[in-house]
C-alpha cells in the first residue's frame, strides 16, 4: 500500500520559513509527477505547487510564487517545499500527493491519486 507521510510543519512567526517534505514508501516517485496542496476548514483545497520528474518543470500557485520552492530528491523517494517569508495567510494543513500516472505536473486535485495524511503549518501575526 502507498504511503506519503509530510513532515516539517509547526508553528512560526511571520516572515520566519520552514521546509516541509514528504517521503514515499510503496511508491517510487521518480519519474512521476508530485504536488502540495493546503487546506483551510471551510475552504476548498488549494493548489500550492507542483514538480515534474525533472527539478526544472515546477508550477506554483499566485499566492506562494517567489515565497515557496519546490524541489525532489529521487535517491531518497522525497519532495521537499521549501516555505519562505511566511504569512498568516499560509496557515492550513499541507498536503503532499502523487501521480501514479506518467504525466506532466498538473494544478488539478483530480490528477492527483495518492495523498498524505496532512501538515499543519500555523503562522502567527
Amino acid at each position: 500500500q502507498v504511503h506519503l507521510v509530510e513532515s516539517g510543519g509547526g508553528l512560526v512567526q511571520t516572515g520566519d520559513s520552514l521546509r516541509l517534505s514528504c517521503t514515499a514508501s510503496e511508491l517510487t516517485i521518480t519519474s512521476r509527477a508530485m504536488g502540495w496542496f493546503r487546506q483551510v476548514p471551510g475552504k476548498e483545497r488549494e493548489f500550492v505547487a507542483a514538480i515534474g520528474w525533472h527539478n526544472s518543470i515546477t508550477l506554483y500557485g499566485d499566492s506562494v510564487k517567489g515565497r515557496f520552492t519546490i524541489s525532489r530528491d529521487n535517491a531518497k523517494n522525497t519532495v521537499y517545499l521549501q516555505m519562505n517569508s511566511l504569512k498568516p495567510e499560509d496557515t492550513a494543513v499541507y498536503y503532499c500527493a502523487a501521480d501514479a500516472q506518467i504525466a506532466p505536473p498538473s494544478r488539478l486535485l483530480g490528477a492527483y491519486d495518492y495523498w498524505g495524511q496532512g501538515t499543519q503549518v500555523t503562522v502567527s501575526s
